[in-house]
C-alpha cells in the first residue's frame, strides 16, 4: 500500500472539514453520543471528558468543520422558520446542562451564532423568583419554549429541580423521586406537539474546571463569571457527579435521549453540538411554504410599476 504524503493528508483534512464524503460526513454522530433510554448505570467517572468518540481529531480540523456547517444549519434554520407560516408546528429545543464553566454559555455564543437570532429564544435559567416559586417547577419552563418554526435554547433547565435540590436536599426525596417521571411525561407531550429535543450534558473534569475557573480569577474582565460559590460548589462535586448521573439514566427516553459531550476540549464541544443539530434539523427536513399566488400575474404587474 503507498505511503500517503503530507499533501495527501492535507487534502484529506480538507475534504473532512468541508464534509465531502469524510467520515464527519457520513457518522451520525447523535448515535454515538446518545445516552440508551434504559441503558443501565450510567458512571460518568468511566467517561473522559477530553475523548473524541467521533469527528475531527485535531482543533484545526474542528474548527474548520464547524464552520463548513454554518451555511447548512443556517439554510434549515430558514426554512423551519418560513414553515410555520403555512401551519408547521415542529419546532426545535436545545437543553444545555453542565457544571460551571461546562461551556454553556460558550455553546450559546459559537454554535447558536450560526443561526438567525429572529429565529431563536435563548433563556438562561437562574435561581427561581419568587413568582416562579409559587407555581409547580416546569411552570417557569413551559413559559420559556420555543414558538412553532424557532429554535429555543435553555442554558440550564427543569433538569435544575432534580440536580441541585438534591445535591442542597432543597426537597424532600419523596418529591424528587416523582420529578423524573413528571419531566418524563412533560417531554413526552413536548415531543408529541411537535418539538425535537436535543438535550446535550457537557461533560467536563474536575481538573479542567479548577483551571478556567483560575482564568477567570487571573483575568479582571471574566471577574464577573466567577462567583465565591463556585469553589463551594466544588466541595461537592461528587454529589452532584451522581446527581447528573440520576438524571440522565432516569430521563433518557426513546422520545427525549440526553446526548453525553465530552467538554474538556472547548472546539470539539462546539463542533459536537453543531453537529447534533444538524443531523436533527436534516431528520426534520423542512421545506420552504409555497406561495400562494399567481408568480406570473405578480411579475406582470410588478415590471409595469
Amino acid at each position: 500500500m503507498a505511503r500517503k504524503t503530507d499533501k495527501d493528508k492535507g487534502k484529506a483534512e480538507k475534504g473532512r472539514a468541508k464534509g465531502k464524503g469524510g467520515a464527519a460526513d457520513r457518522l451520525r454522530l447523535r448515535e454515538v453520543l446518545r445516552v440508551p433510554p434504559g441503558g443501565g448505570r450510567i458512571d460518568l467517572r468511566r467517561s473522559d471528558p477530553r475523548a473524541i468518540p467521533a469527528g475531527p481529531t485535531g482543533k484545526a480540523a474542528g474548527v474548520a468543520a464547524t464552520a463548513a456547517m454554518a451555511e447548512r444549519l443556517a439554510s434549515l434554520q430558514e426554512r423551519l422558520y418560513a414553515s410555520a407560516t403555512a401551519g408547521d408546528r415542529r419546532r426545535v429545543l436545545l437543553v444545555l446542562q453542565g457544571m460551571d464553566t461546562s461551556g454553556k454559555g460558550g455553546t450559546v455564543k459559537h454554535v447558536i451564532g450560526l443561526f438567525n437570532p429572529s429565529g431563536c429564544r435563548v433563556r438562561a435559567f437562574k435561581a427561581p423568583t419568587p413568582e416562579e416559586l409559587e407555581h409547580p417547577f416546569l411552570w417557569r419552563v413551559a413559559n420559556a419554549l420555543p414558538r412553532p418554526g424557532e429554535i429555543g435554547i435553555f442554558d440550564r433547565s427543569h433538569y435544575e429541580d432534580v440536580l441541585i435540590a438534591r445535591v442542597r436536599e432543597l426537597v424532600p426525596r419523596s418529591t424528587l423521586g416523582r420529578r423524573y417521571g413528571q419531566i418524563n411525561r412533560f417531554e413526552q407531550d413536548l415531543a408529541d406537539d411537535g418539538v425535537t429535543l436535543v438535550k446535550v450534558f457537557l461533560h467536563i473534569g474536575y481538573e479542567e474546571q479548577r483551571e478556567r475557573l483560575l482564568e477567570r480569577l487571573d483575568d479582571p474582565d471574566k471577574h464577573w463569571k466567577f462567583s465565591p460559590a463556585d469553589i463551594e460548589e466544588r466541595a461537592v462535586w461528587p454529589a452532584y457527579q451522581e446527581a447528573y448521573e440520576k438524571a440522565l439514566e432516569r430521563c433518557s427516553t426513546e422520545a427525549a435521549p440526553w446526548y453525553l459531550v465530552p467538554a474538556d476540549r472547548k472546539w470539539y464541544r462546539n463542533w459536537a453540538v453543531s453537529r447534533l443539530l444538524l443531523e436533527h434539523l436534516e431528520a426534520l427536513d423542512p421545506q420552504y411554504p409555497k406561495g400562494e399566488f399567481d408568480v406570473e400575474e405578480c411579475r406582470t404587474r410588478l415590471l409595469s410599476t
